[in-house]
């Protein structure tokens, strides 16, 4: 109970990181702050779907990254595995 609790904050959390991660990537990589938006005709479906799969992985990476940190330190604190 304790782990579910605590990985709904940690998960909000690395939600957040990651978006924060995605707009300093995408910023180095294209110039600019913002990312396309997919309903923004000032940019082509390529740069669209560049940016949302850029967006996806970091997101990916960062959530599985908090994700098995939460585990890793439940199984520190109470010596349980939370993925069984």
């Amino acid at each position: 109970m304790l782990y579910r609790l605590l990985n709904l904050v940690v998960s909000v959390l690395g939600g957040i990181l990651a978006g924060a991660v995605f707009k300093k990537v995408w910023a180095a990589v294209s110039g600019e702050e913002e990312a396309p938006r997919a309903t923004s005709s000032e940019y082509s479906t390529k740069e669209v779907l560049v940016a949302a799969a850029v967006h996806g992985a970091i997101f990916a990476v960062v959530k599985a990254a908090v994700d098995r940190a939460g585990a890793k330190g439940i199984k520190t604190i109470t010596g349980t595995d939370p993925g069984r």
